[in-house]
């Protein structure tokens, strides 16, 4: 197994552009995207360009450039937030957007710059958390997560995750306090009851060894396959095993973010809800045995 990203033979290089993109004051961000829309949609006249900020994300800032009412042709500009290369491998990153767009699971990626990256804007609407329990939309998201998954295979290698490597480089990582007394406070007083109920236990205690992320990404996915009661049970149990791991890993995540982001949300309180997510669950998770 290999724990770097293979990028297919023959995929398109993606140019990087030396332009950085401030995001803090409106006009110095306009000039910074004008300028990468310079190499990208030169035919496009600076005047007529319409910069639209979307708001859901808390990693990035991610602006829509387009001309026109229609949107026909939009270059999302996404900026890196703040201190995110310490929580993201930005190399590895547009290592994965080429893997899944030769494959034809990514849009286009047009460009990357010094603090983000541009690529193509697919229509189509956000699924919340009523979209995604409805049959005929999680079904669609089964084949597609199925299709990513055997991308590798395809290619006759397989990959080795870098879940665990990247949850412990979190940890070190987790802030000791923030400038800000109030802040600082809440951290404290949230942080600090949280991880003393850990004393001496690990994360988890899984019963399987191996390469089997396709739990970690999919809940419903084998109501997609005709399989047997035992790989049933099997799956369900590892499903519920790496949802223990992706409540910590996003924990985890908040508390970095919580230190660094400039981005308004509350992430002290989102690291609360999934670490006590986390520990409601895991007695009853744990106690779950694989079928012989």
């Amino acid at each position: 197994m290999a724990n770097y990203i293979h990028v297919p033979p023959g995929s398109p290089e993606v140019p990087k552009l030396d332009v950085t993109v401030q995001d803090q004051e409106e006009q110095r961000c306009r000039d910074g995207a004008l300028s990468l829309l310079r190499h990208l949609r030169p035919h496009w006249d600076p005047r007529e360009v319409t910069l639209q900020l979307f708001t859901d994300g808390i990693t990035n800032k991610l602006i829509a450039c387009y001309v026109g009412d229609t949107m026909e042709d939009v270059v999302l500009v996404r900026i890196y937030g703040n201190k995110t290369e310490l929580l993201v491998d930005r190399d590895e990153e547009v290592k994965s957007f080429r893997v899944l767009q030769a494959h034809g699971c990514a849009p286009q990626l047009y460009c990357t710059f010094n603090n983000g990256l541009c690529y193509e804007f697919i229509q189509g609407e956000a699924l919340d958390p009523q979209h995604v329990c409805n049959p005929a939309i999680f079904r669609l998201i089964a084949r597609q997560l199925a299709k990513i998954h055997a991308i590798h295979a395809h290619n006759g290698w397989i990959p080795k995750s870098n879940l665990w490597l990247k949850m412990g480089k979190y940890f070190s990582l987790i802030p000791t306090g923030f400038a800000d007394e109030d802040i600082n406070k809440s951290y404290n007083r949230r942080y600090h009851a949280l991880f003393q109920q850990f004393g001496d236990v690990q994360f988890i205690d899984y019963e399987y060894s191996g390469y089997n992320y396709l739990a970690y990404d999919i809940g419903n996915h084998f109501n997609e396959f005709a399989v047997t009661e035992k790989e049933v049970e099997t799956l369900f149990i590892q499903v519920n095993q790496f949802a223990l791991a992706s409540h910590f890993f996003w924990g985890l995540w908040a508390l970095i973010q919580a230190k660094y982001s400039t981005i308004e949300f509350d992430f002290l309180g989102y690291a609360v809800v999934r670490f006590n997510q986390y520990f409601k669950m895991k007695p009853e998770v744990t106690a779950l045995k694989m079928p012989e």
